[in-house]
């Protein structure tokens, strides 16, 4: 079985350089039996399953036991059985592969919970957001110092851990949070340790990914997620799936299928709360993939 890591270079890592994607970029067939793009939806429809990628990394996307699971899986099946494919074949790639591997025409789809971003969407079509990465923080067992955001932290003069390269460690500076109060991890498993050995009081990364930590770290509460603010701007950290730019028409009708889970707030957390989802995760209404691209 390929490793399993929780993600969170996902919404910090760029794509690859622009010379590594220009060999592929031009490619305008899929393996769906030579069909383009305008007409890949009924393609799919007849050959009765969609390729979609995955970088193994859990809660998102990740292999077990031979099977495909995680919120993007779980997510895209309920789609693409709505629109008449009936399966998903997995196909494995690293995390810095994925788009170029879509461009290639590998697979048709990217499901690996994807963080929206200006530098990604210039090479590939986004669907609307799938899911918000609200952020939240390990503490110990009754939460003894009482945290609920940055700022409680602040006030509370408390020690927060981080990793390195994370979107989080960037909020906890915004925040105005001292650097001598502030550890700097390298891997997730890291925090936990330092908040159950007394080095750090809370442990700061995404509400999805914590939850999906605690379920090995006993002893540990992740806290109710919060949306910090980084210059008077919510940062949301929102993902989705990824189309090639030529395929709208698959793009379009998935958003169609998508918009039915997410303003069903009973449907979307029974869908993903197998993967540590709840409906904090959920996208707000008037968040658009448009409004993203364009930051």
């Amino acid at each position: 079985m390929l490793s399993q890591t929780v993600l969170t270079r996902r919404r910090l890592l760029g794509l690859a350089s622009a010379g590594a994607l220009a060999g592929v970029a031009a490619c305008s067939k899929t393996e769906s039996g030579g069909a383009s793009d305008a007409d890949l939806l009924a393609s799919l429809r007849k050959r009765g399953y969609v390729k979609v990628a995955y970088a193994n990394e859990a809660p998102y996307g990740f292999e077990e036991g031979g099977t495909l699971k995680g919120e993007a899986p779980a997510l895209h099946a309920e789609v693409f059985k709505a629109l008449g494919v009936p399966e998903l074949r997995p196909v494995f790639s690293e995390w810095d592969g994925l788009i170029p591997g879509l461009l290639a025409g590998k697979y048709e789809v990217i499901s690996a919970g994807m963080a929206i971003l200006p530098d990604r969407c210039e090479k590939a079509a986004f669907s609307e957001p799938e899911f918000i990465s609200p952020t939240a923080m390990m503490v110990p067992a009754g939460n003894p110092k009482k945290l609920t955001d940055l700022e409680s932290a602040k006030r509370a003069g408390v020690t927060l851990g981080v990793m390195s390269g994370t979107a989080e460690k960037g909020y906890v500076e915004a925040a105005g949070i001292s650097s001598g109060k502030v550890k700097t991890l390298t891997k997730p498993q890291d925090g936990a340790d330092a908040v159950k050995n007394g080095r750090i009081d809370a442990f700061v990364l995404t509400g999805i990914s914590l939850r999906w930590l605690a379920k090995t770290n006993k002893g540990l509460l992740v806290t109710e997620p919060f949306v910090p603010m980084v210059g008077g701007v919510k940062q949301y950290s929102p993902g989705g799936a990824v189309f090639r730019k030529s395929a709208t028409s698959l793009r379009d009708a998935f958003n169609a299928e998508l918009k039915k889970v997410t303003s069903d707030r009973a449907r979307y957390v029974k869908l993903l709360s197998p993967y540590g989802f709840t409906a904090a995760e959920l996208p707000p209404a008037n968040l658009t993939t448009t409004q993203l691209c364009a930051a």
